[in-house]
């Protein structure tokens, strides 16, 4: 099975900006001093699953993103980039969407 290279290019895009939301959940927990067992219970998500998250051995869900946001009293769009931050609600939603699809 052959992939174009405009599709290889989108996933690739894709994979970035995942692991930019990744690292930016650790940044954040460590900002706030929250460590990982702290940020498990306040989520009520396993630790273990909390590290891999940001071993990158995980993805998070929405549903994951907004239990973590909450844990750390901010707004889930601090995990996007800017570039995503600029698009409307729902541009911000299509793009959501499609990286889950494709996870």
């Amino acid at each position: 099975m052959s992939i174009s290279i405009e599709h290889y290019f989108y996933l690739m895009e894709i994979m970035e900006q995942l692991q930019y939301i990744i690292d930016k959940i650790k940044t954040i927990r460590i900002r706030n001093g929250v460590s990982q067992m702290e940020l498990s219970l306040r989520s009520n998500l396993s630790q273990s699953f909390i590290a891999n998250l940001e071993k990158g051995k995980k993805q998070p869900s929405v549903l994951t993103l907004l239990r973590i946001a909450e844990a750390l009293n901010i707004n889930t769009q601090e995990f996007f980039p800017e570039s995503i931050n600029s698009n409307t609600k729902e541009q911000t939603k299509e793009k959501i969407r499609k990286l889950l699809d494709l996870l």
